[in-house]
């Protein structure tokens, strides 16, 4: 495990954070979050999973809430975040998914870039919780160890960040979900079946 600093990673994020991120060359822009948003909820629909409750991880600027409240205004969305500005300006739930463990199981959760500003320990207990709030399907992305070393762009990406490699997180992961591809988890107690060459692949 790498830290990319000298000192420890952030743990809130405040206006200068999102200025830098999310303003003169975001990360994701809410046109890709909504190509994306678009197709992770049809595949949702191709597996007949009926999509009506929603958790975000890290909502951060709530383009993913936006998008289903647009296109699928009667799904119930949850966004939380774990700082205070995007709480307040962006109107999600103040919480940390390493601490807080939701009372109830959402069909789809999402969590975009977040558990790389976890230490070990904090990200092993949030993916537990992860997978406590999974009923259906999650959609999960993190950059890992590889993706920083040969694919991300240092420009537009934070590097105050723990490095870990994508078998530590499949290792985990792989306990209580069954990897579809493209980002996309399902909970082995969806009751989701998958032909062979649905399933991702390891690499």
């Amino acid at each position: 495990m790498t830290c990319y600093t000298t000192g420890m990673p952030r743990t809130t994020f405040d206006e200068p954070f999102f200025k830098r991120f999310y303003s003169r060359t975001p990360v994701h822009s809410r046109r890709k979050i909504e190509s994306l948003a678009t197709a992770v909820h049809n595949m949702c629909t191709w597996w007949d999973v009926r999509i009506s409750s929603v958790l975000d991880v890290g909502a951060g600027l709530g383009y993913w809430r936006d998008w289903y409240a647009s296109n699928h205004p009667r799904v119930k969305v949850c966004s939380i975040d774990v700082s205070e500005y995007a709480c307040t300006k962006y109107h999600h739930e103040l919480r940390d998914i390493s601490t807080w463990r939701p009372s109830r199981a959402f069909d789809l959760v999402l969590c975009q870039s977040v558990l790389q500003y976890l230490s070990n320990s904090r990200a092993d207990v949030a993916i537990e919780h992860l997978a406590a709030a999974t009923k259906r399907v999650m959609y999960f992305e993190v950059p890992t160890s590889s993706d920083l070393k040969h694919i991300v762009d240092r420009r537009s990406t934070d590097f105050n960040i723990y490095a870990r490699s994508g078998e530590w997180y499949r290792k985990r992961l792989t306990k209580h979900f069954t990897h579809a591809g493209a980002g996309l988890w399902l909970s082995k107690t969806s009751g989701i079946t998958l032909y062979e060459f649905e399933r991702g692949c390891k690499l």
